[in-house]
C-alpha cells in the first residue's frame, strides 16, 4: 500500500509524506500540513498517505477536513476495514475508494521467479520450486508477506541447493 501511494507520488511529481494512524496524532497531522501548505502558491499539492486510517478518532480525522478541502494535501488512506464505517462521512464523500485485492497466484509466481533472477542473494542460489501451495497460503496474495516467507525458507535451508515443497 505504501509503495503504491509512493508510486503514484513520484508518478504525479508530489511531494510524499507518510503517517501511521497507529503511531500518529493530530499534532503529527497539522505538522504535514503546514509543511505541504508552506510550498509556495504554484506548487502542486502535498500527498499524505495515512495507513491504518480507520484507527484515526473521528477528531483526528476532522483534522485533515480542511487540508483536503482546500486542496493543501492529497489523501491517500489505507485501511483493512470498511472505509463506509470507520472513515467520517464528511472525509468519505470528498475520496474515491479503491479496493486492492489480493495478487493472483499466476502474479506471485511470477514475483518469487524474478526475485529468483534479480535478487542479489537469491540469484547466485539454486533454487528448485517444486511445490509452491503452502507458500501461496502463507502469502495470502500478498507480495511482501510472500518474500518474507520464501526468504525464510531460503534462510532456513540453508547453503546450497534448496527445493522448496509444500512439507
Amino acid at each position: 500500500k505504501t509503495t503504491l501511494a509512493r508510486l503514484i507520488a513520484e508518478r504525479l511529481k508530489r511531494p510524499f509524506h507518510t503517517l501511521s494512524a497507529i503511531s500518529s496524532g493530530v499534532k503529527d497531522v497539522r505538522e504535514v500540513i503546514a509543511k505541504a501548505g508552506g510550498a509556495g502558491l504554484f506548487s502542486t499539492s502535498a500527498i499524505l498517505f495515512i495507513d491504518e486510517i480507520h484507527r484515526f478518532s473521528k477528531a483526528q480525522q476532522d483534522s485533515l477536513l480542511g487540508a483536503v478541502e482546500q486542496g493543501t494535501i492529497t489523501l491517500i488512506g489505507a485501511t483493512t476495514e470498511n472505509p463506509s464505517f470507520e472513515v467520517i462521512g464528511a472525509l468519505l464523500s470528498r475520496c474515491q475508494v479503491y479496493t486492492l485485492e489480493p495478487l493472483t497466484e499466476d502474479l506471485l509466481l511470477a514475483l518469487l521467479e524474478r526475485a529468483m533472477q534479480e535478487d542479489a542473494q537469491l540469484k547466485g542460489r539454486t533454487i528448485h520450486l517444486q511445490e509452491t501451495a503452502a507458500l501461496m497460503r502463507a502469502s495470502g496474495g500478498d507480495a511482501r508477506r510472500l518474500l518474507n516467507t520464501f526468504e525464510l525458507c531460503i534462510k532456513a535451508a540453508g547453503p546450497g541447493e534448496v527445493t522448496i515443497t509444500d512439507d
